[in-house]
Parts: C-alpha cells; structure tokens; sequence
C-alpha cells in the first residue's frame, strides 16, 4: 500500500481520525502493511503480545475462543476500519483469543513504541484507550471482588453489607401526634415492647422520635417537665435521621456513626415505611461486635478503648469477606476510627483537669491529616495530624503553647494504646512544626509561597488534605482558604515540566511492565502504596486544589473535577478505578498478613497473584503513569517531585 492509502483508512478509523492532519501523515510513514492468507491467524490465543496495534484496511476478521477441551468458537467478527490487539498492546499479556482471517486480509501494523507517543503526546486520542483499559479494570475488579479473594483472611458469620435495609426494618411503624401525652405514649412503648415512636405533625409527616432515653434524659435525670403534663412536643428529638428501604445495611450503619444515632426512620416517596435500630444490625452478629463499636462514647478509660479498638478490626474483615464495595468500607471505617479519635480526644481533655492543667485556654482544633483526613484508613495506620489554636497576646504564647504540647502528649499515648501507631515522619502536634496559633500557621504558608523549600513543599501537600475532627473547626475556615488560595497561585508560578524524580518511580508504564524492587528484603516485591496510590494521591490533590476544590477524599475529589470540567469522564473512570483496585489488592495482602501475624507493610509479589488479579495490578499501574503525564503537562512536574 501507498503512503496516501495508509493515511486514508487511518483517517476513517476511530479514534485515528481526531488526531491532526500532519501527525496523521508522520504516522502514515511509519505505518507498516502485512497480508495474510484465508484462514491464517493474525495472533493465536496464549502467544505473547506482539508489541502490535493491528488495523484492518481491507478483508474480514473472525475472533475465535478456544475451550479447555480444544473446541475453537467464534464469539465476535471484525471488519474494516476495525482494530485487533488492544487491550494485549496495554498490557503486554498474551492473547486471551485468537484473530483468523476470513479472506484475504490487509491490515496497518503499528508498533508499540508509536502508539505509546501517540497516547502520550494527544490526550484526545489516549481517552479513547482509557476508556478501554478502565473499563476491563472494572470487570475485573468486580470479577475479584465476586469470587471473594480475600474471604479467608476474615471469618464472617452472616452477610450484613450486602443486605438491604428493607430486609430488616420494623414495620408498620407505630406513631404519635406531637400533642399527644407522654404518658399516654410510655404506656403505649410498654405494651408493644419498643423503645422508639415517631411523631407526626398535622400532615402525617415524621417531625420527631420519641426514645425510651430521651423520656429517662428529660423527665427522670433533669426532670425538665412534669410528667402528668408533658407533650411529645416538649421531648421528641427533631433530629430525624431518614434512608431508603433500598439502601444497602452498611450504609446504614454509616448514617448511624456518622449522625450519632440509634434509630433511622426509613422513607420511600416522600411517605414513612418502616425503622430501623441499632439493635437490628446488632441482631445479625452473634459476637455483639457491633454493640461494642456503638458503645464508643460510653467508655471512660483508653484501657476500655483499646478492647473496643480490636473489634473494630474485625468489622473489616467481615466487610471484606462479605464484598463490600471499596466505598463502602473506607466510609465505615474511616467513620468508626474518626469516632474512636474523637472519644479519645474527650477522654484526654478530662485528664488534664484531673492533672491541673485545667480547661484550654483558648479555644482550638485537632485536625486529621493524611488517610484519616482522606476518608481512607482501613487499618489502623501511623497518625498524622495536627493542632491549630486561637492568637493569643504575646506574653501568653509560652504557656497556651505548653499547655497545648502536654495535651497533644496526652492524646498520642491515648492513641497509640489504640492501635494507631506513631507517625515515622513526625507528623504530629508533639512537635512544634505541627502545633500552631492561627497567625502563625497563616505566617508559615505565606512564607512557603516565596521560598518553596522541598521540605515545606512536602509539609505543604501534607497539608491540603486537611479535615478538623475536634474542637472549634470555625477556626479553620479562614486558614483553609488562604491555604488554598496561596497554594493555586504557587501553581501557576511553578508551572513548568520537569523530570520525573528517578528515586521515586512508577512501577509500570503506561502501557509497561511492572517494576519490583532490585534488592533487600522486598527483593522481586513491589509497594503498592510508593509506587502506586500515593501516585495516584498526589496527583489527584494537585488537580483538585488547582481547581479550588477543598474536599480532602480522593474519590470526591475526583467527582468533583469531572462535576467541574476538569477531567473528561474517561479519566474519571481510569483513575477511579486505578485507585480501587491498588486500595482492594492493598488491603487484601495486608488482611492476609495480618492473619499470618506478619506486618502490614503494603508490600506483595506481583507473580505470586492469580492471574486476573496481575493483570488488574498492570493495568491499574498503567492509569498511574497516565495520571503522572498529565499532571506534568497540567501543572508542572515540579510538584511530582516536591509532593510525592
């Protein structure tokens, strides 16, 4: 074939045909040609890639399947303007199916290393092939999750997270006039034996729940109203908790921790259809786990926290047997670990007033950084976090500071007898970089803009996924947005393309083969956190806070960009489903670790995996590198190499 035939069928071949004229016609001369005879193979099922994109100009193709038995079946035809390959040129597997020729066929052959320019230098052509590769790391992931990899690392006694509400709530619901006597509804809960009716206004709609603990808080401990007298207006808590009949039990379970709750009244167009307790779920676990979880806030020791701490632990597990959606689990865990802090935080206060350090004194927040600040701790991991307290006048500074430092002592001992370990790089209000008034965390960041010193760079990026979890978190709000601000601004002074760090690689290509480490003990192992989540971490948190976005979770993040135009729909799904299946394959490796009483540490031998989960583990490393060429066209590679 000609040069001009070669551009001709490029130009009428998706997505070939977006790219521009001139790229076009340089391609066309590289293109190479092959015919094949009727009933020759292009590429048999098993052969290792041939490092070729294979474009059919003219002839007709069969995709064949050969079975365990040998029996050869045709599951799919392919015709002109049609390519062959694909997804083996992204992973470099071997073929999972065989292409025969028909006809008499002709095809374009191009090789890797010009398509690998092609999806790097045109970012209109490589969403094409992204949307590809994300869409076989999805069935994948699913396919995974559905065989329950990881199920013998856990020992689940019921499914609980893939049920839904409507299974276990109570229903007809009793109810309740908000006029109606106290009295006359306690003797109603006494006859029916339940602890909870909801209150309705004068539109049958839910305003209220009255609780056997509500009538004991107002009418027994405070004896607020006189109980012959009192309304259900006068002790129905109004803060009603609602969720559909549809929804799965864990996010139940979500809604309850996060809104400190023990009852949801459940909703289905606008009309009540039934609630649900805390007991509901505690009644699908025999171990009472769930109870002990709930109990949190009761507990008045961190001796009696740290039991409490290990049953969460085996939450889970359970939820990863029972194949609970990545979402889903880091919701749950990261909602029960932020309740476990915070008990922990109120307990540490109280224990300086015993120790006559009193109340602070002046008001401040406790702020979680790192995983936890990302909604994305599933095991209890290193604590990373920090303090920011209200100005104060000079000559207090010295004893508000102090004051503050025994504090943070305090409530790093009560979490570390918790389980969550100290952080190796620091990073924690026990130290002064990380213990600071209003005006001088505010000094601190001004001064970062006109310097950029790589260790405040790194300090800096820990910064930006910042969540205040105690306190008086109004005082965090001016600090975010100059935060924010200042930060979008070093962007566009910064933004120049460097390389990439060589001591800090990607472990794939993009498409590429995995990279292990060369020596020591992780010999022929790889890190799937350095050398992939973080990555992908990093490079998330730069595109959103260049966007204004301050949501610190990775996967809102990334909603948020596509929601603002930021990132097409095929990045929202590679990067999405990178991250999932780095974070599944993660914690599965450190679940069986752990069941092995080894150390969590996120390493794992690639070859050592089944065969599906190799190839989600290539391809989810290939959307990392993607990411990593964008952000350096983007927003400059100085920050991969400050940030990560």
């Amino acid at each position: 074939m000609e040069d001009h035939e070669i551009l001709t069928v490029l130009k009428r071949t998706d997505p070939f045909e977006i790219l521009e004229a001139d790229v076009l016609k340089q391609l066309s001369k590289k293109t190479g040609v092959k015919s094949y005879s009727p009933n020759s193979y292009v590429f048999r099922q098993g052969d290792q890639s041939l490092d070729r994109l294979f474009i059919i100009a003219s002839g007709l193709v069969e995709i064949t399947v050969t079975n365990d038995r040998g029996l050869e079946s045709v599951v799919g035809l392919r015709r002109e303007y049609d390519f062959l390959g694909e997804t083996v040129i992204l992973s470099q597997q071997r073929y999972p199916g065989s292409a025969r020729a028909k006809e008499g066929l002709v095809c374009l052959v191009i090789t890797r290393k010009q398509f690998e320019k092609l999806i790097f230098d045109h970012p209109e052509f490589s969403s094409f092939f992204n949307a590809l590769l994300a869409e076989r790391m999805r069935l994948l992931y699913e396919e995974i999750v559905a065989q329950k990899s990881y199920e013998a690392y856990s020992s689940a006694e019921s499914p609980l997270f893939g049920k839904r509400v409507s299974e276990i709530m109570s229903y007809p619901v009793v109810t309740c006039s908000m006029s109606d006597s106290v009295s006359a509804i306690s003797r109603i809960m006494s006859e029916k034996d339940i602890s909870a009716v909801i209150a309705l206004d004068q539109e049958q709609k839910p305003r209220g729940i009255i609780t056997e603990s509500s009538l004991v808080k107002h009418l027994i401990a405070q004896q607020l109203y006189p109980i012959s007298t009192c309304r259900v207006d006068q002790v129905a808590n109004s803060h009603l908790v609602t969720v559909g009949p549809e929804s799965f039990i864990g996010q139940a379970l979500v809604s309850m921790i996060r809104n400190k709750t023990r009852y949801l009244i459940v909703m289905e167009r606008g009309k009540l259809v039934g609630i649900i307790a805390m007991v509901d779920l505690i009644k699908l676990r025999s171990t009472g786990q769930m109870l002990l979880t709930h109990n949190m806030e009761s507990q008045q020791s961190i001796q009696g926290l740290s039991v409490i701490s290990r049953e969460v632990d085996h939450i889970l597990g359970e939820m990863v047997a029972e194949k609970a959606a990545l979402g889903e689990i880091l919701d749950v865990m990261s909602e029960l670990h932020e309740r476990l802090t915070q008990r922990i935080l109120e307990l540490s206060e109280e224990r300086m007033k015993r120790e006559g350090w009193g109340a602070a004194p002046v008001d401040y927040c406790w702020i979680n950084l790192g995983s936890a600040a990302r909604y994305e701790q599933t095991l209890r991991t290193d604590q990373d976090s920090a303090i920011l307290y209200a100005d104060t006048e000079p000559e207090m500074r010295p004893t508000v500071d102090a004051y503050f430092r025994k504090f943070a002592e305090i409530v790093v001992e009560g979490l570390e007898a918790c389980g969550f370990a100290g952080c190796p790089e620091n990073i924690s209000p026990v130290h002064d970089q990380w213990r600071r008034s209003q005006g001088e965390w505010l000094q601190w960041v001004k001064k970062w803009s006109k310097t950029f010193r790589h260790q405040d760079s790194r300090m800096m990026a820990v910064l930006l996924d910042f969540r205040p979890v105690w306190g008086n978190k109004s005082l965090c709000l001016g600090f975010v947005d100059s935060l924010f601000s200042i930060f979008r601004q070093s962007l566009h002074v910064r933004r120049k393309p460097v390389a990439d760090d060589p001591s800090r690689p990607v472990s794939a290509g993009f498409p590429g083969t995995i990279v292990t480490e060369k020596s020591g003990i992780h010999k022929d192992e790889i890190n799937l956190k350095t050398a992939g989540i973080q990555h992908l971490v990093t490079g998330i948190r730069i595109l959103a806070a260049d966007c204004g976005i301050q949501e610190p979770s990775t996967l809102a993040r990334l909603e948020k960009l596509a929601a603002a135009g930021a990132m097409s729909s095929e990045e929202l799904s590679l990067y999405r489903t990178s991250f999932e299946s780095l974070m599944m394959l993660a914690l599965g490796e450190n679940l069986k670790k752990i069941g092995q009483g080894r150390f969590p540490d996120n390493y794992l031998d690639p070859y050592a995996l089944r065969k599906r989960e190799r190839i989600l583990l290539k391809d989810a490393l290939s959307g990392v590198a993607q990411l990593r060429k964008n952000i350096s066209q983007k927003a400059g590679g100085t920050w991969l190499k400050d940030m990560t």
